[in-house]
């Protein structure tokens, strides 16, 4: 309703009400029945007055767009003992079967006469075990069993620890037992010597580099 209008109608209530109050105070009538009068006058004029209109909220949708997050799944690789032998085969000869370095290590695992002899190869000759890649595999795998029993109370105790600066892992001291031997493994875990073998190769580097495969396929 617009502003006027509606003053108007506010001013012609409260005149006629104005009016009302001094007639009946000047016939003297008692004041409360003078008050309840005009109360009720009042109301009666106020119900024949236009009641506002209302006009009702319109309340409109909005459109909600829900975005899936997409998921994205890693893929965990496992470095098994195919794995660990490849990479000991390449750093020793680039996996080659049939080398012979200047010191007399033969084979893709760089194994001496001395060590075969003792883990029961000796009769196997050396011109036999290089030319026969199975008996290399069978020698290797006969080594690292045999080192991890050797050090199965270093394994049991260092494993997934710092030793000397150098985080220990059960492939990693079989690795560097096969660099060198298991005797000097144990020597650093006690007191970190760090022996090198006749090329000047730390057995840190085998420590650190072989760390990490699963050889549980191991006896």
């Amino acid at each position: 309703m617009p502003c006027n209008l509606k003053c108007h109608k506010n001013t012609r209530r409260s005149g006629i009400t104005l009016v009302l109050t001094n007639t009946l105070f000047m016939i003297k009538l008692p004041r409360l029945i003078i008050i309840v009068v005009i109360l009720c006058i009042t109301a009666a004029f106020a119900n024949y007055l236009p009641k506002p209109k209302h006009t009702p909220l319109s309340v409109i949708p909005k459109e909600v767009c829900i975005t899936t997050p997409k998921v994205t799944t890693t893929k965990i690789v496992t470095k098994e003992l195919p794995d660990f032998l490849n990479q000991i085969g390449k750093r020793e000869s680039s996996n080659r079967y049939n080398i012979v370095n200047k010191f007399g290590y033969m084979g893709k695992y760089q194994f001496g006469r001395k060590t075969l002899n003792k883990i029961g190869f000796k009769h196997v000759s050396n011109t036999q075990f290089l030319s026969n890649p199975a008996i290399q595999e069978a020698a290797m795998l006969k080594l690292l069993n045999s080192n991890k029993r050797t050090l199965r109370r270093q394994i049991k105790k260092y494993v997934n620890t710092r030793r000397h600066g150098v985080y220990i892992t059960e492939s990693g001291l079989l690795a560097a037992a096969h660099l060198a031997g298991a005797g000097n493994v144990r020597k650093f875990l006690r007191n970190g010597k760090d022996k090198r073998d006749g090329l000047g190769t730390p057995l840190t580097e085998y420590l650190t580099k072989f760390g990490g495969y699963n050889l549980a396929s191991l006896n």
